[in-house]
């Protein structure tokens, strides 16, 4: 494709008057200025106004701008730990102590955009460039079936060859894979989609085929970097992508995510844009986000920025600004990815985290052409663990964390303003609590080596013995249904939830 070529089909793409419909006087919702005085103005925070704040989030309310900022201001590590503490209690209260896992599924690196920061970029000559055919896609999701997951989401080059229709059809594709595993059959039982900013008739097309969420990385939320970073294709438009959650949900799609590339700027700035971004989607739309990323530049192919960026995070600020986020945003789920190593994965999880991934392949074909060593001309970025879904299932479970690969709600219509009510009264993660048992219970038995299963067992035995003692389970008569479920899952059924 031509840059001419290029170009034309990202005017055709960019529709300005959904755009317009958005803004407030002419103006979008991230004012960097403001952004910039609250910082400053919170940057001596009181240690009881820090201490009042946590109570705040302990109530599942979400935080304004000052408290946000106030709590990353806190120099103090004595209080950072109270922090630490107070985020974990959030996540168990809203969530319990499950752990939600999906697989990464990339279709595609063909892109018309020309990020600096990123291996797919039009112009990286390293890259080799692939798009996967329907059959192709049924194979790597045959793959993922194998490792236990049956949860995905598919991640798409910005291109005319994988547009909406394309994107669509791999959906279904996916969908209608079944694979026979030691009791029954394994699937993909929901998909979600990491792709370009669109227009509302073609999220329509996505919202037809049962998309699951919606997700879309604003990247930077700094206006003129922005730009810089972004120096050509349709990408290169701020707002056309700072609003495409806005337009999926006037597309019927209610379960949107947002998130941000730490290491491209100063990480408190893009923690205020993510909080920015979640109130105008519930000042718009009276729903937040259903999660926020957070992931880290890491090296790409092609890419000198992402290996000399001057905003790099490290470490101790990367646990730090997942923390801020879970207490900012208390109701809404957290994704730690494959991108972290496995010692940073499990640090940020214990405060507050609800879905990662494993057994991860991010280069075009991966799963299923047994590629062992990660391929840099073929991936957008380099994977920081690699261990198997196994593997990290026996960790979490050591640490007395139950693998969930529930789906449940989402097919009982649990969603949009529905799911984010639950959250809210900290109702949805008790329903969570006995499908995350019955989906355990199946991996355990169809695909758990024997050291993951005797780690696992001693959750699951846990977890039990906890459902029959929480009183809202009796209030509404769920224990017997559980344990009725539960037998029949353990004699082989598949896919009952509550």
């Amino acid at each position: 494709m031509s840059i001419l070529k290029a170009d034309e089909w990202a005017a055709k793409v960019i529709k300005q008057e959904e755009i317009d419909k958005y803004l407030v006087n002419g103006r979008d919702f991230i004012d960097e200025e403001v952004i910039y005085n609250k910082l400053y103005s919170n940057r001596k925070p009181d240690k009881q106004f820090i201490r009042d704040i946590i109570q705040k989030s302990l109530s599942i309310t979400r935080l304004e701008p000052d408290e946000t900022a106030a709590l990353l201001n806190v120099k103090d590590e004595d209080l950072w730990e109270e922090l630490y503490e107070a985020a974990d209690k959030v996540k168990r209260k809203v969530y319990d102590n499950r752990i939600v896992f999906f697989a990464p599924l990339y279709c595609s690196n063909l892109c018309v955009n020309n990020c600096l920061y990123c291996g797919f970029r039009k112009e990286n000559s390293e890259e080799k460039r692939r798009i996967l055919n329907m059959e192709e896609i049924k194979k790597e999701t045959e793959a993922v079936i194998n490792e236990g997951h049956k949860r995905m989401i598919v991640v798409y080059g910005e291109h005319p060859l994988s547009d909406a229709n394309y994107i669509a059809e791999s959906i279904k594709a996916i969908y209608s894979v079944k694979k026979k595993a030691k009791h029954g059959y394994g699937n993909i039982r929901r998909v979600n989609v990491n792709a370009a900013p669109m227009s509302i008739a073609d999220l329509r097309k996505l919202w037809e085929v049962g998309i699951g969420t919606y997700q879309v990385f604003q990247e930077t939320y700094n206006h003129e970097l922005y730009k810089k970073l972004h120096p050509s294709g349709p990408k290169s438009n701020y707002l056309w992508r700072l609003y495409s959650l806005h337009r999926a949900m006037d597309a019927g799609i209610d379960d949107v995510a947002i998130g941000a590339l730490f290491g491209l700027y100063d990480w408190r700035f893009e923690v205020m844009g993510l909080l920015y971004h979640t109130i105008d989607l519930e000042r718009q739309f009276n729903i937040g986000p259903h999660t926020i990323s957070f992931p880290r530049l890491t090296p790409a192919a092609g890419s000198k920025l992402s290996t000399n960026s001057e905003y790099l995070v490290k470490d101790e600020e990367f646990k730090k600004l997942v923390t801020v986020l879970r207490l900012s945003v208390p109701y809404t789920g957290l994704i730690i990815t494959a991108r972290e190593k496995p010692e940073i994965r499990r640090e940020v999880i214990k405060v507050g985290c609800t879905q990662t991934d494993a057994s991860t392949k991010i280069d075009i074909g991966g799963y299923s052409e047994n590629t062992n060593l990660q391929q840099k001309d073929k991936q957008q970025f380099m994977l920081g663990d690699t261990r198997s879904l196994d593997e990290v299932i026996r960790e979490l479970a050591e640490m007395g964390l139950i693998t969930s690969f529930c789906t449940a709600g989402y097919r009982c219509g649990r969603t949009g303003d529905k799911i984010m009510g639950l959250l809210k009264k900290c109702i949805e993660g008790k329903f969570c609590k006995l499908n995350a048992v019955l989906t355990f219970r199946e991996y355990l038995d169809d695909y758990a080596s024997e050291e993951t299963k005797i780690a696992g067992e001693k959750v699951l035995l846990k977890e039990i013995e906890e459902i029959k003692t929480i009183p809202f389970f009796q209030q509404h008569n769920l224990v017997e249904k559980f344990n009725q479920y539960y037998e029949r899952v353990s004699n082989g059924e598949r896919d009952l939830y509550l």
